[in-house]
């Protein structure tokens, strides 16, 4: 007998099925925007009988919405329009970024539906408090939701530097080492809230997150393996593989912002020498600029008015910040070959006089030849692609991978909407690790006996 074959785990069986395809059909609904039961039956590839057996099971726990207009879109008789509800289970992204805190609430639909963002130096303040003061705004951002009988089932935090497990090993510009945000986080929340459910609280990179909010909400055409920038204070970098995060040996990934772009130059806070983020993030680029390094928002806003009108030292500052960027990004895709670099965060308002200088470092390094000036490869990110709403969409899809899972968790008896219970217990949820192993597209579906089962009765099958 050959040994090395792959274990093919246990054989799925009627209840695994059925988990299964119920996602199945959410997911082709939520992809679809509208469509019908036929629709729907075309796209996954299980009979109508059996798709309309899984619509009622989704319609009857708060799923779906289906309305009396007919739609005409496939051949025979019209069917009412199915579409995920606005209404139930959401997710909530909480990003903790060096000078503002941004919550986000996103439905099963993936639309951004409360948005509450503050702009506050966290350097210098306790851990404890910044993760606090996230939490107050996220107790706001959730009683928005619940106004529009939105309800978030977990929390995803988006934090700065290396995080893994909770905690958030170093993040040199807030002078964090090994600060357990997510416990912290978690405990003040609870605190806010104490006849609430717990929320189950995970955590992830920021960057990392924003990569994954581009990946599934970005510009036209479809982009699956590229490499993110984000410039902040930081710089901070994701690499997204045919639609998957690259995330390294222990998760830290990405930390392109120190990469050395010269070996000789100036001290950085991570305490190497001449890291990208001492050239090209938002401190470098101001105080270049001869604008106050500390002016945040105002500051980035200051200099590209400068750069529009053609102010020589800021339009040098940011081109030598462009220059050290293509140098650094040349290195990058020379390993990893990508099809796009996406640039966000303040980089996204400086692209006209970003681009051209890392288009020319780019053109000049990269050996493929697949990277001249013009050829539309070095991008800036879409409006939709930050931090917060990516850790929202990550709480919504592992909704959609698994509706019974999440229906289970919110009975009497069950563990509340998220899952934990308790100040301790909300820290419980296993980090975001990876996006969850769902199909992007709905291929695969498992007919069974129907492929139905009640979602209300677990045992069933």
């Amino acid at each position: 007998m050959n040994s090395n074959h792959t274990p093919l785990g246990p054989k799925a069986d009627k209840e695994s099925v059925r988990r299964h395809n119920l996602s199945l059909v959410l997911r082709a609904v939520r992809d679809e925007g509208e469509t019908t039961r036929a629709g729907v039956a075309a796209r996954v590839g299980l009979t109508r009988a059996a798709v309309s057996s899984l619509v009622e099971q989704l319609l009857e726990n708060g799923f779906l919405s289906e309305s009396g207009k007919t739609f005409s879109g496939q051949a025979g008789r019209p069917g009412t329009v199915l579409k995920v509800t606005r209404s139930g289970p959401a997710g909530i992204g909480v990003e903790i970024n060096i000078d503002y805190v941004s919550v986000c609430v996103v439905d099963l639909s993936g639309t951004d539906r409360v948005r509450l963002t503050e702009h506050l130096d966290n350097r210098g303040t306790e851990p404890a408090e910044v993760l606090a003061r996230g939490a107050r705004i996220a107790a706001r951002t959730l009683e928005s939701a619940a106004e529009q009988e939105l309800h978030p089932v977990g929390v995803q935090l988006a934090l700065p530097g290396l995080v893994s497990g909770g905690t958030v090993r170093q993040a040199p510009n807030l002078g964090w080492n090994r600060v357990p945000a997510r416990a912290l986080f978690a405990r003040a929340l609870a605190g806010l809230r104490p006849t609430a459910p717990g929320l189950p609280v995970s955590s992830e990179n920021e960057a990392n997150l924003a990569a994954l909010a581009e990946l599934w909400f970005g510009g036209p055409g479809p982009l699956r393996t590229f490499l993110y920038l984000t410039g902040e204070i930081g710089v901070g970098g994701a690499l997204v593989l045919d639609g998957e995060l690259l995330r390294g040996a222990h998760g830290f990934a990405g930390e392109i912002g120190h990469v050395v772009a010269d070996a000789d130059g100036p001290l950085c806070r991570c305490g190497a020498r001449g890291c990208l983020e001492q050239y090209a993030g938002q401190s470098a680029l101001l105080r270049a600029a001869g604008i106050d390094e500390d002016a945040g928002v105002p500051g980035v806003a200051e200099l590209e008015r400068r750069a529009r009108h053609g102010d020589a030292t800021a339009v040098a500052a940011v081109e030598r910040a462009g220059t050290m960027l293509g140098r650094v990004l040349s290195g990058a895709v020379n390993l990893v070959d990508p099809d796009a670099v996406v640039l966000g965060g303040i980089y996204r308002e400086l692209m006209p006089w970003l681009s051209p200088a890392a288009d020319r470092e780019l053109t000049a390094r990269v050996v493929s030849g697949l990277w001249p000036p013009g050829s539309g490869r070095l991008r800036a990110s879409s409006s939709a692609g930050d931090a917060a709403r990516g850790g929202a969409a990550l709480v919504v899809r592992e909704v959609l991978a698994d509706p019974v899972a999440y229906v289970r968790r919110d009975r009497p008896g069950g563990t509340g909407q998220g899952g934990t219970a308790g100040a301790g217990g909300t820290a419980g949820a296993a980090d975001a690790g990876r996006a969850p192993r769902t199909p992007h597209g709905t291929d695969g579906a498992h007919e069974t006996d129907g492929a139905d089962g009640a979602i209300n009765d677990p045992g069933h099958g």
